[in-house]
């Protein structure tokens, strides 16, 4: 049976302090022992219990968690709440956004230890279809009000070995840290342009003496282990830049304002020549925030097991994966956990021979796909990898999964769209000639090992875009358009 981390004691203190963590106990029933690890087992990913998963960095994620605590709760219900509480201005009318103010980071919650209980690696299939069904209402509501945010703290992300944008990442840092602001930010800079002379964080220093203090850097260990640290995250770059600033941001992220400096626009929404008027009516007046589904992805490693008297067993993963167990050793141990944005790719990687992948959607047992790899993405992602997989495009706010197998061995696996309710799995067969390797985001490479498999869930944490005003569902379909000529031709001529 699920309970909730923390008892009725931190709910009590706050209307949005509710936990974050889903825990079950040893005795929880339609589950298999191989998904139920203790969660002082030091193998297990430390993110999972440590302080950032008990504080929330912006109204959005506080919303959320009282979504997934208390499914039944409307939200509706939650803004009433927090109205009584004075964390809402402004009226609420039809015909107009309503406007929300969070006030010195109220959402932020205190640490408190974690219990030491048995530790699910994913959420119960009813607690999976709660969770994705108020994401998705809640990113609704998102899109017809306008979060009017305290930011204080800004986090600037700028396009790796573009040197060309240091010196635009510069004057935004020069703007954003000038007396002339009405507001005295402290901005974020990556530790890398410190001593970088385009960017002249001395010279910055001279010219405004009043940002000595102000001025700090941000490392990756910075951005994943404390990021209730920032208020609100600005990218320079493209579409790259944008998924790295998720790849930072593994559990919560801020809100995300993405400028268009790179070479693709399906992120990247706003014009940085007017930065300036922007982030001045983003911090002034708020903005539009869309929740941008992500994919929570576990490495499970294969234990190794022998019957007494015996050198070795023939092993079955599908067995273990969807059968009864027998005995009381866990088959598979949680190795890595991962928050993707894009896409998870499972391939043969050095592998001069094609994978052998089994695919497995909740507790069945799908199909053996035999294929150079099996691409698993979001919608966000249906516009990458996957489109050139030949997979289908999808609009970024459908509640799906898309499934396309990369040069399949057959002529009949067609792509697959799979409701974002589902738990997937792919795994390398214990008869698998050659080992696979699994890509997330195209940025971490792990080597799964025959019997080990990925485990592939709509994630807790979505991705907070921020959204241009007055631009929603059509600019999804112009940038397709624009990016990749989808439909272009000459247009037929008519009889006369």
């Amino acid at each position: 049976m699920a309970h909730e981390s923390g008892g009725n004691q931190r709910s009590a203190e706050h209307p949005l302090s509710f936990p974050r963590q889903i825990f079950l106990s040893p005795d929880s029933n339609h589950r298999r022992k191989s998904s139920l690890v203790s969660s002082e087992d030091p193998r297990i990913d430390q993110r999972r219990t440590d302080s950032y998963d008990r504080n929330t960095a912006c109204f959005v994620h506080s919303l959320l968690n009282g979504e997934w605590v208390a499914p039944a709760e409307t939200l509706e219900d939650i803004d009433s709440s927090v109205r009584e509480k004075g964390l809402v201005s402004g009226e609420s009318r039809p015909e107009d956004n309503d406007s929300l103010s969070v006030v010195d980071h109220a959402s932020r919650l205190p640490e408190q230890g974690a219990p030491a209980v048995v530790h699910s690696r994913h959420l119960t299939k009813r607690q999976l279809s709660d969770m994705a069904w108020n994401v998705r209402r809640l990113s609704k509501r998102l899109g017809s009000i306008k979060l009017r945010l305290t930011v204080k703290t800004v986090f600037l992300v700028t396009k790796v070995h573009d040197v060309s944008l240091i010196k635009l990442t510069r004057e935004v840092t020069q703007w954003l840290l000038s007396k002339d602001r009405y507001t005295k930010y402290t901005v974020y800079v990556e530790d890398r342009l410190k001593d970088h002379p385009d960017f002249n964080a001395a010279g910055l220093i001279e010219e405004e003496p009043s940002a000595a203090g102000r001025l700090k850097y941000w490392d990756t260990k910075l951005a994943s282990e404390h990021p209730q640290m920032f208020d609100f995250v600005v990218t320079l770059g493209g579409d790259g830049t944008v998924l790295y600033t998720s790849w930072l941001f593994q559990r919560i992220v801020p809100p995300v304002l993405s400028f268009s400096l790179g070479s693709l626009g399906f992120l990247t929404k706003f014009d940085f020549n007017n930065y300036q008027e922007i982030l001045t009516n983003a911090f002034r007046d708020g903005v539009v925030v869309s929740l941008r589904l992500r994919f929570e992805c576990t490495v499970m490693r294969s234990n190794p097991q022998r019957k007494e008297g015996e050198p070795g067993t023939k092993r079955d993963l599908v067995e273990e994966l969807i059968g009864e167990e027998v005995g009381d050793s866990l088959t598979h141990t949680p190795d890595k956990v991962f928050e993707i944005l894009n896409d998870v790719v499972v391939d043969r990687g050095p592998n001069p021979t094609m994978s052998s992948i089994e695919l497995f959607g909740d507790d069945e047992h799908f199909t053996t796909v035999l294929a150079d790899g099996v691409c698993i993405s979001t919608p966000t992602g249906s516009t990458a990898y996957n489109l050139a997989a030949g997979g289908s495009l999808s609009h970024p706010e459908n509640p799906v999964i898309l499934v396309t197998a990369i040069c399949a061995h057959t002529l009949s696996f067609r792509p697959i769209i799979l409701p974002d309710t589902m738990v997937l799995r792919m795994g390398v067969p214990y008869d698998a000639r050659t080992t696979s390797w699994a890509s997330f985001d195209g940025r971490e490479r792990v080597e799964l090992h025959p019997g080990d498999y990925v485990t592939v869930s709509a994630s807790r944490y979505p991705f907070a875009y921020v959204l241009p005003p007055g631009r929603r569902s059509e600019d999804w379909v112009q940038s397709i358009s624009k990016t990749l000529n989808w439909n272009s031709r000459q247009r037929q001529k008519g009889f006369r």
